[in-house]
């Protein structure tokens, strides 16, 4: 690096930054200021370090670089004299973090005029207070606006899966207490029906063959599979006709019971010949009651397994109990979120898993992820009214673990897709989004998790990718 002696103020008037500034002012920017030269391909700063300076471009070329999920990614290079970077933020003081937000380099030998980032600041200050008010109210006011509408996303997103969710605990939930209702009852008729079974018609014997005809209708309701509509009508009809000509009563309430466990007509000739016909018809009920109490168990341990894998999935989703960062299974996550987005997922669409086997855990934010997850979900969901599949694949790319999203809808138009990312952008119509879904998806991936997100689109194929860092990253400074 050389240094050159100050520049007078009549080179600096020849900057479009400073043209129109006084004597005086440029008097004081020469006394203060510097010009340095740097070789083509030196680092004039790098991203993170602490912004002490201030930039303006004399000569040469310039290239602009960020990190992303461990690449040196350039987003703008340019040979303009009088461009501008490094401590442009100096004048809001240490209410914000004072670093370089990207890396500076020389593309060809360079020349800057270089001010001291606090005298930066104490010139905005002086010189132009109105306009430092103004970027004041805008920085502040745009960085609190994004913080309450990303909250009221965060809100709204939370009331519609809690809505969702209680659809769904909802439905077992009812399902559990109707099948208990009706256990109730049929316990009480099977004490009923026993005691008239047991009331000096059965001898000891007789009772035993009773329970072992008991057991293997257990055994027989556990392990039933269940008829096709028309098979199972055929077989109740059977069994109806079979227990009319024995004299059972009520018939055709009992068979689709017995049916419902595979007790057929065979069976049945079995059992007649086990306990006699005279003690058909008190046995064949008390075994019906029987049978209909070991269906409305099972119901009930469905229903309470539902409600259980809906309050785990529901835990997991938002990672309670857990360290911020962890290590997470994306497919475990993955697989959270589509069940809090069940009620959400129209019976139109499609999902599709093609998840990739072996995927290392990753050092992640599960929470948050959990919320890109949700954000790039709904969208696809949203942007495919008329149905469609909506296709969620994961795979390995050497050091980066790649999530995508992708949905067979009307597709992004081209002239929109740079702006999706922006915050406040939305396609959809007044009311119904916020235009943060993306944006708080992007800082999630690429400022939390040192990732990338991508897009690609065209009618009836849109994919967003997630890449994320397989190892840890270091933390922003």
């Amino acid at each position: 690096m050389t240094t050159s002696a100050h520049l007078s103020p009549e080179q600096l008037r020849t900057l479009f930054l400073f043209e129109k500034l006084s004597d005086e002012q440029l008097n004081w920017l020469a006394e203060r200021g510097r010009a340095e030269q740097r070789p083509a391909g030196s680092v004039v700063y790098g991203e993170g370090e602490p912004a002490t300076c201030f930039f303006v471009l004399l000569s040469g070329a310039i290239a602009l670089s960020r990190v992303l999920h461990g690449d040196d990614v350039e987003v703008n290079r340019t040979d303009q004299r009088g461009v501008y970077s490094g401590a442009t933020r100096a004048y809001l003081g240490d209410r914000v973090e004072q670093r370089y937000p990207h890396t500076l380099r020389a593309v060809t030998d360079t020349e800057f005029f270089v001010l001291p980032a606090d005298d930066f600041a104490h010139a905005v200050r002086t010189w132009f207070p109105m306009a430092l008010h103004l970027l004041e109210g805008l920085f502040f006011g745009t960085r609190a606006a994004n913080a309450i509408v990303s909250e009221r996303e965060r809100l709204l997103a939370l009331a519609s899966l809690s809505a969702g969710l209680t659809h769904e605990l909802n439905n077992p939930a009812a399902a559990a207490v109707r099948a208990t209702a009706a256990l109730r009852e049929r316990v009480a008729g099977m004490r009923h029906k026993l005691a008239l079974i047991a009331d000096g018609r059965l001898d000891g014997t007789e009772l035993h063959r009773l329970v072992e005809l008991q057991d293997d209708a257990v055994q027989q309701a556990s392990t039933a599979t269940g008829l096709p509509a028309l098979a199972a009508a055929d077989a109740e009809d059977a069994v109806g006709d079979w227990l009319d000509e024995h004299g059972v009563t009520e018939a055709w309430e009992l068979a689709p019971t017995l049916v419902a466990a595979d007790i057929d007509v065979p069976w049945l000739t079995s059992a007649a010949d086990t306990i006699g016909e005279e003690n058909l018809g008190p046995t064949v009920r008390w075994l019906a009651y029987t049978v209909d109490t070991e269906l409305l168990m099972g119901e009930i341990e469905d229903a309470v397994t539902r409600i259980s894998g809906l309050v785990g999935a529901a835990k997991q989703y938002a990672q309670l109990d857990r360290a911020p960062q962890q290590t997470v299974d994306v497919h475990t996550l993955l697989d959270a979120t589509l069940t809090m987005l069940q009620a959400k997922i129209p019976s139109g669409v499609q999902v599709v898993k093609e998840y990739a086997h072996a995927l290392p855990p990753i050092p992640a934010f599960g929470a948050e992820l959990n919320q890109v997850w949700t954000n790039l979900i709904v969208n696809a969901v949203d942007a495919m009214p008329d149905g469609g599949t909506l296709t969620i694949r994961t795979w390995r790319e050497d050091a980066r673990l790649l999530v995508e999203v992708a949905d067979t809808g009307t597709g992004i138009p081209a002239e929109i897709r740079p702006r999706i990312f922006e915050p406040f952008f939305t396609t959809k119509p007044v009311g119904e989004g916020t235009g943060l879904g993306l944006d708080i998806s992007y800082r999630i991936v690429v400022n939390k998790h040192h990732g990338d997100i991508r897009v690609s689109s065209q009618p009836g194929d849109t994919r967003f990718q997630v890449c994320l860092p397989i190892e840890q990253q270091p933390e922003d400074s």
